[in-house]
């Protein structure tokens, strides 16, 4: 009698095209995790966004962020619309509303080449790069989101946090990762991205990263200022293994690093804590190409095998850890020939023509 892992994921499909993208993802899921076996997912479906704030006055209710943190993983389309907003003006996110409340204080941003699919830059090495940027997603400016203090309206103040705590568990994080991308193959390199140069709370955040670097001898620990990195990531981003960076700055690099991709709809990412985490793509929902076919599933389905892989190492599960490496092969292997190129990118190939390729080049795998 077989005994499979059972993976409970709450399921936040959201607003625009999230819920497009969302419904092949999870055909998807089911079809590699019944390729490999050994475990299966049982999916929830968690209303969160702009239309649900238009339905009930809160983006995310305090009983669905329960039920979502109760789950293995949360899976998230795409949440927002430019038209809705809250009465100061802030956009609807309940993306970052999760991030707080659950302490999902690392968020990872993987740069990876996709064969046949060409990004900006014309260097052969740049067509197949492989470096991720961990965000830290809790503090730094971040931390004055809704504190803002406007003095005579004349002068505005947004206040930057580090804290200790807060840079010890990014860098550890980011170092445990370096560790185990050396093991598959990459040189094992951890590059902590600041401004230590110009601002005392960038050189307390380098001075605790040599820290914690001590642990991890066997890492290649080196420092770099963010405007030295931005200029980097262009001129040789093959140069980078694991990054590791302050809120604002990490917003920042991580949609130049989408760019070297090939744009936001090939870039996967995750919002990782000590319990728990969430799995989406870079993309927003895209209101103007809603129901039209063209939306780019990619990137919504390099965020499950993230989730995948992330689910197998939590709980020792290798055939999720196969799972989730099989499905980003699948993606890989669906753009190789070249002529998949998605409508954003000056293509044709939308959202049924992607998915159906990805699902062919999986179950050839």
């Amino acid at each position: 009698m077989r005994n499979d892992t059972e993976f409970h994921v709450a399921v936040m499909a959201g607003d625009g095209i999230g819920p497009e993208v969302m419904a092949p993802c999870l055909d998807l899921l089911n079809a590699v995790s019944t390729r490999v076996g050994g475990f299966s997912c049982r999916f929830e479906a968690v209303e969160a966004g702009a239309g649900y704030y238009v339905q009930h006055g809160t983006a995310l209710s305090e009983e669905n962020l329960k039920r979502a943190a109760s789950a293995d993983a949360i899976l998230l389309g795409a949440a927002g619309l430019p038209d809705i907003r809250y009465p100061d003006g802030r956009e609807i996110a309940p993306q970052i509303d999760i991030r707080i409340a659950l302490d999902l204080f690392a968020g990872v941003r993987p740069v990876r080449s996709i064969p046949g699919l060409a990004g900006p830059l014309s260097d052969p090495r740049a067509q197949s790069l492989d470096f991720v940027l961990v965000r830290e997603s809790t503090e730094g400016l971040f931390a004055s989101m809704g504190k803002t203090r406007i003095v005579d309206d004349a002068t505005a103040y947004d206040t930057m946090e580090i804290t200790r705590t807060g840079s010890e568990r990014l860098f550890d994080f980011s170092f445990e990762l370096a560790r185990r991308r050396k093991a598959l193959g990459s040189p094992g390199m951890l590059t902590c991205v600041d401004k230590a140069n110009v601002f005392g709370g960038f050189a307390f955040f380098r001075k605790i990263f040599y820290e914690r670097a001590e642990k991890f001898p066997e890492i290649d620990a080196r420092a770099a200022y963010v405007d030295a990195t931005a200029l980097n990531m262009v001129r040789n981003p093959w140069a980078f293994d694991v990054m590791a960076t302050e809120n604002m700055f990490g917003d920042i690099l991580s949609d130049l690093g989408a760019g070297l991709m090939g744009g936001m709809g090939v870039a996967p990412s995750a919002d990782i804590g000590a319990k728990h985490a969430v799995f989406q793509p870079c993309h927003g929902t895209a209101p103007d190409i809603m129901g039209t076919g063209k939306a780019n599933p990619t990137a919504m389905f390099l965020s499950a095998a993230m989730m995948l892989d992330w689910l197998g190492e939590r709980h020792s599960e290798a055939k999720a850890v196969e799972a989730g490496r099989l499905l980003q092969g699948a993606v890989e292997a669906a753009y190789a020939p070249g002529d998949l190129r998605p409508c954003e990118l000056g293509g044709t190939s939308g959202l049924k023509d992607i998915t159906a390729r990805v699902a062919e080049a999986l179950a050839k795998a």
